[in-house]
């Protein structure tokens, strides 16, 4: 270590908040510092509870806790998952339509040209082929399937990713599990004043319930909507996103399985906003996401209710939230994850997913005492670029809806972000795709959800009038042939779970 640097080194980190966020935060930090000084403490009260706003993810999760040495079939008996290869929008454009947005790309690219060019092609000729027709991941989700990809899959075709749908508490325990086994030390507290540094405003200490007095160097924030440290003691103010995503209320319960688990999310449009069915191993996840300017917590809570398809086994839980985030995520010595740096809404699967990012940018631009502010800019700046690409891309969804309503139309009539129009007016005009740093979701993403809308380009790329329509027919049928005898060749979402328990069974006894 160079000279003056050893003594300027972080020695202690306090989490305020388990939960998810804070859990995850334990275990990724306590093994990527593994071996060193740095303490980690976590702070958390057994009598608040934790906000769940959903238990379905995307395939980033896996990495997550693979970087841990943790196996899929592991977490998945842990934490009561199922597999989810896609989510399915049911009536988002008209009653009676659905699509699914698959993990993983669509068709086979020619000549350096996008597969969709060659299937708007064929559509133009008369071919009603939809685009999900060329996904495996799409065709897996639509038949209730589900297969581990094959490492070298030999052709585009084969590509697809796979998520989890699980228990958040479970995941939380287990992530508690690990990083207490790495040092982690919880302490079960209320916190009940936090203490600044009088010389430049840096949080100093927490004081408990016990009187006991936490001090630290690096503070994570994990206190979700409270925003304890960030919002609360330091002052950092919200920034509101509501004119462009008008949901701003959300009733979730549990209810009994409603026959085989799907293996994919579905999410079905209501009166003032959708419904997702979130399917696990014991149970279903349901909730409705509304906007209140266009229903009341009574009429929700009857829409929801009339479409369970298990048995609810509780009462349904309410949430209000602001779609938005901090100004900043990151202030002097303060690093806010999760709901404390802001919350857009749980469509896409994002919230689990911005708490992973976050975490890896902190490791990636981890502090001194000195808290650089160059360091702190980049953490923020690439925060919020990524909140902002992962708002237009939700944001997105009720732009391009079809539906009749006052709260389907209110969203169809707004003004868009400018980076969301930029990227419309482009794909629009050339079927192109515009990319940015930090972007969760993927050209492929932005097609499925342009084709399911059947929001299609006015021109394609010209080289493909090149190639004739009976040859490409043919090139189209064969690849549909392929994919729907991969399809039938790859166990059902049932088997598929057996198989992982199986795995799960065999390491533990290795």
């Amino acid at each position: 270590m160079m000279d003056g640097a050893a003594e300027r080194a972080i020695e202690r980190i306090v989490i305020v908040g388990g939960g998810t966020a804070g859990w995850m935060a334990a275990a990724a930090l306590s093994a990527h510092l593994s071996g060193t000084d740095v303490a980690i403490t976590l702070v958390e009260s057994s009598e608040i509870g934790t906000v769940g706003v959903g238990e379905a993810t995307i395939p980033t999760i896996r990495r997550f806790y693979g970087a841990l040495g943790m196996s899929d079939a592991e977490v998945m008996q842990a934490c009561d998952a199922t597999a989810k290869l896609g989510i399915c929008f049911v009536d988002w454009l008209r009653d009676g339509h659905s699509f699914v947005h698959p993990f993983g790309r669509f068709g086979q690219d020619l000549k350096g040209i996008d597969f969709h060019h060659y299937w708007l092609k064929a559509r133009a000729a008369g071919d009603r082929a939809q685009l999900g027709n060329y996904s495996l991941g799409s065709l897996l989700a639509s038949e209730g399937h589900a297969t581990l990809p094959a490492p070298d899959p030999g052709s585009q075709l084969g590509i697809f990713d796979w998520a989890l749908h699980f228990d958040a508490a479970l995941f939380a325990q287990h992530m508690r599990r690990f990083a207490e086994k790495m040092g982690v030390q919880r302490v079960d507290a209320r916190i009940t004043d936090v203490a600044l540094r009088g010389a430049d405003g840096f949080v100093e200490a927490l004081t408990l319930d016990s009187g006991a007095r936490i001090e630290g160097d690096l503070f994570i924030d994990c206190s979700g909507f409270r925003s304890l440290l960030l919002g609360e003691k330091l002052g950092v103010s919200y920034e509101d996103w509501s004119h462009w995503l008008l949901c701003d209320g959300a009733l979730a319960v549990q209810s009994e399985r409603a026959g085989l688990p799907p293996s994919c999310t579905t999410v079905t449009a209501r009166t003032a906003g959708w419904q997702w069915r979130i399917p696990l191993r014991k149970r279903e996840g349901n909730g409705l996401v509304f906007s209140s300017r266009f229903q009341s917590d009574d009429q929700a809570r009857e829409e929801l209710l009339a479409h369970l398809l298990g048995e609810p086994t509780m009462e349904p839980r309410k949430l209000r939230f602001t779609p938005g985030r901090r100004q900043v995520a990151w202030a002097k010595n303060c690093v806010a994850l999760g709901l404390a740096s802001g919350f857009l809404e749980p469509l896409e699967s994002t919230s689990i997913a911005l708490i992973e990012t976050g975490i890896e940018r902190l490791k990636s631009l981890f502090p001194d005492k000195d808290f650089d502010p160059t360091v702190i800019a980049e953490y923020n700046e690439q925060s919020a670029e990524e909140m902002e690409r992962v708002r237009d891309f939700l944001v997105l969804h009720y732009k391009l809806n079809g539906r009749t309503g006052a709260f389907w139309q209110a969203c169809r009539d707004m003004d868009v972000p400018d980076s969301l129009n930029a990227k419309l007016a482009l794909w629009r005009a050339r079927g192109a795709f515009v990319r940015y740093r930090w972007e969760m979701f993927s050209p492929a993403s932005w097609l499925a959800i342009y084709a399911g809308f059947e929001d299609l380009p006015t021109r394609l790329d010209p080289a493909v009038a090149a190639v004739d329509n009976a040859q490409l027919t043919r090139s189209l049928e064969t690849m549909r042939r392929s994919l729907r005898d991969t399809v039938a060749d790859t166990p059902t979402h049932e088997e598929f779970l057996e198989i992982m328990d199986g795995a799960a069974a065999q390491g533990r006894a290795a």
